[in-house]
C-alpha cells in the first residue's frame, strides 16, 4: 500500500519494491567523465539524447533488421491521471527515460518522478512535487525528462523549480526556484548535467516572458549563471528590437528543449523559441534576436559565443527550440538543426557560419530561404483580422520531438509534420500571465500527413521516406542493428530498416506517441523503451486527433528469451 509521506516528498513503496523505499546506488558513480564517454557504455542511456552529441543513437545491435519482427513487450508501466492537476485535461507523457546499470529514472506530468527496475518495471520509489492548480501553461502539463549524476536525479517542475533528488531514496536534496510563475514562466525541459553544473531552460514565451538559460551547482544548488536570449538595450544585437519600447522585456526566446554540448569548444548548443507576441510583429519591429535561433553558450560563464537566427522577425510561431545534432564532415565540426520553418540548417559549430540550408518539409509556402541563408517572407498575418493560410502551421514541419543520426549510415531520421494553419492577426495588450499570441489560430484538421524521412547528412538530400496519414509527432531512435524506431498518433510503434526504409514491425500501444524512445541492455539483453501518452497541445499539431486514444504508459520491448 502506498504511504504518502507529505506533498512534495518521495513516497514509501515498501509494498511494491524489492528494496523498500530505495534504489541501488548506481547513480553515485555517474559523473561528467562517464557522461562524456557515454558511447563506451551503450548498455546505459546516461543523458537526454544518449550522449552530449544529440545523436539519439544506440550502438546496441542484438535487435537487428532480421529479428526485430520478433519483438514483444517485456513489461509495461502505467500511471494515469487522477484528481485535479495543473492545466486540466492537457497532460501527456513526453519524457525520455534515463537508464543507469539496470535502474530506470522517468519523469511524468504534474511533478511525478519514478525510479524503477529496468528489467521488470518494479518501482523503487516515486516522488510527487506539488504543482499549483492555477499554474499558467502554454501547451500542456508535461515534462521531458531528468538528468542523473553525482548520486542525484535532477528535474524541473511546472511551477519553475529545479530539484535535486537523492537517486537512492527520491528524497529532496535541494530545491531552487528559478522562474516567476506569476508572470507565466514554467519549466518543462529535461536538465543537462555538464561538469558540476545543471543546465535548465525556461518555458512561457506565449505569456510574454524573456527567455533564459540557467546553471546551478549540482552539489549545492547554488545559482551560477543566467543567460538571457533577448538582449537588453546596450547589449550586442539589442538594435534588432525597437529602441523606443520595452518589447525586449517580454520578447520570448524561451529555451524549453534540451541542448547539446561539445567539450572541445566548451560550448552548449541550444535552440530558442518564438518572439512574443507570436504573430503580431508590428509591436516588435526588427529581427528580434536571439529568438528563433541556435545559440552557442560558454558552459562556464553563460556568455553567448555566437548565434544564428533561423527565422528573423518570426510571424509564424516557428520556434527554433529543436535539437542541435553534432557531427563531423571532412574534419570540420558541424551542427545539424531541423527547424519548425521546414528547413534543415547545417552550421559550423565553432563560429556559427552557415554551411548549407535545404528544405525537408513536404509543403512550404510561408516563405523561402535561399542557399546563402537569405529569408524571404511570402505569406504572413499582416492586416488586423484578415485570415491567411500557410504551410507548415505553427506546430512546424517538425515539432519539439527529435531526429536521430546514425554514424553507420551517415543519415538523419526525421519525424515530419505536414499540417497547415489559418491565422488572423489580433492586437492584444500585454498583461502579465495572460496569453500573448497576437492572433487567432485554426490548425487544419484534414489535409494532413506525416513522414519519416532519411536525410543525407552531407548533402541534405532525401534518401527515403515512409508516409503516414497523420503527422509524425514522435522522436526517432536509431540503433547499431540498423533499425529506426518511431511512433504515431494512432498508437502504433514502428521499426524500419535504417538503410532503405523498409517497414519491419509494429505494435499497437493503445495511445498516441509524442515522446522519445530509448534503448539499453541489462545482463546482455537489449530493450527498447517507448513512453506513450497522447495529450498536451494536440490542437496545435494534429487537431484531427483530439479524440485519439489517451492514457499514459511506458512500454518496454525485447526479443523473446
Amino acid at each position: 500500500m502506498t504511504d504518502y509521506v507529505d506533498a512534495g516528498t518521495a513516497m514509501d513503496l515498501s509494498g511494491l519494491s524489492q528494496v523498500p523505499g530505495s534504489a541501488p546506488q548506481v547513480a553515485n558513480s555517474v559523473n561528467y567523465e562517464r557522461i562524456l564517454n557515454a558511447g563506451s557504455e551503450p548498455q546505459n542511456w546516461l543523458t537526454y539524447y544518449g550522449g552530449y552529441n544529440g545523436h539519439r543513437y544506440s550502438q546496441l545491435d542484438q535487435i537487428n533488421t532480421e529479428n526485430v519482427k520478433n519483438l514483444t513487450p517485456a513489461w509495461v508501466f502505467q500511471f494515469g491521471s487522477s484528481g485535479l492537476h495543473a492545466g486540466a485535461s492537457t497532460y501527456a507523457f513526453e519524457t525520455t527515460p534515463i537508464v543507469v546499470d539496470g535502474v530506470m529514472y522517468v519523469t511524468g506530468w504534474d511533478g511525478w518522478v519514478w525510479a524503477m527496475d529496468a528489467v521488470t518495471g518494479q518501482l523503487h520509489w516515486q516522488y510527487k512535487h506539488a504543482i499549483p492548480f492555477d499554474t499558467s501553461l502554454c501547451c500542456g502539463n508535461v515534462n521531458r525528462g531528468c538528468a542523473v549524476g553525482h548520486g542525484k536525479v535532477f528535474v524541473v517542475t511546472l511551477n519553475a523549480h529545479v530539484l535535486a533528488l537523492d537517486a537512492e531514496t527520491g528524497k529532496v536534496v535541494w530545491d531552487k526556484t528559478w522562474g516567476d510563475v506569476r508572470a507565466g514562466e514554467s519549466g518543462t525541459v529535461a536538465p543537462l548535467l555538464v561538469k558540476n553544473l545543471v543546465i535548465v531552460g525556461s518555458s512561457g514565451g506565449e505569456f510574454g516572458n524573456r527567455g533564459h538559460l540557467d546553471a546551478f551547482n549540482a552539489e549545492t544548488g547554488e545559482h551560477v549563471w543566467r543567460c538571457y536570449t533577448v538582449p537588453k538595450p546596450g547589449e550586442p544585437e539589442s538594435d534588432t528590437w525597437p529602441a523606443d519600447s520595452d518589447a525586449w522585456q517580454r520578447g520570448g526566446g524561451n529555451t524549453w528543449v534540451t541542448g547539446t554540448f561539445d567539450p572541445e569548444t566548451n560550448l552548449l548548443y541550444w535552440g530558442t523559441g518564438n518572439p512574443a507576441p507570436d504573430f503580431d510583429g508590428e509591436v516588435r519591429e526588427g529581427d528580434n534576436r536571439w529568438t528563433d535561433s541556435v545559440i552557442a553558450v560558454d558552459v562556464d560563464t553563460g556568455r553567448i559565443h555566437w548565434g544564428y537566427q533561423c527565422t528573423p522577425h518570426d510571424l509564424w510561431d516557428y520556434d527554433s527550440n529543436m535539437e542541435c545534432i553534432l557531427f563531423e564532415e571532412d574534419g570540420r565540426k558541424l551542427l545539424g538543426h531541423f527547424d519548425k520553418n521546414g528547413y534543415f540548417f547545417v552550421l559550423d559549430r565553432v563560429n556559427g557560419a552557415l554551411v548549407r540550408v535545404t528544405p525537408f518539409a513536404e509543403r512550404i509556402d510561408w516563405g523561402e530561404i535561399t542557399a546563402d541563408g537569405n529569408v524571404i517572407p511570402k505569406i504572413y498575418p499582416d492586416k488586423e483580422g484578415e485570415n491567411v493560410h500557410f504551410w507548415p502551421g505553427p506546430a512546424g514541419a517538425k515539432e519539439w520531438t527529435h531526429a536521430s543520426y546514425s554514424p553507420r549510415t551517415e543519415l538523419f531520421y526525421v519525424p515530419v509534420q505536414d499540417v497547415g494553419s489559418t491565422v488572423a492577426r489580433v492586437r492584444r495588450q500585454f498583461k502579465e500571465s495572460i496569453p500573448y499570441w497576437g492572433a487567432s489560430v485554426t490548425v487544419d484538421s484534414d489535409d494532413m500527413n506525416g513522414f519519416l524521412k532519411a536525410i543525407d547528412a552531407h548533402t541534405g538530400e532525401e534518401k527515403w521516406r515512409w508516409h503516414n496519414p497523420t503527422p509524425l509527432c514522435s522522436s526517432t531512435l536509431v540503433t547499431g542493428g540498423d533499425v529506426v524506431f518511431t511512433g504515431t498518433p494512432t498508437g502504433e510503434f514502428h521499426a524500419f530498416d535504417a538503410r532503405n526504409g523498409v517497414h519491419l514491425w509494429q505494435f499497437q500501444t493503445g495511445s498516441g506517441h509524442h515522446s522519445s524512445p530509448i534503448s539499453y541492455s541489462v545482463d546482455g539483453r537489449q530493450y527498447i523503451a517507448a513512453p506513450v501518452g497522447w495529450g498536451g497541445w494536440v490542437e496545435g499539431f494534429a487537431p484531427g486527433m483530439l479524440g485519439g486514444p489517451h492514457g499514459d504508459a511506458l512500454f518496454v520491448f525485447a526479443l523473446p528469451e
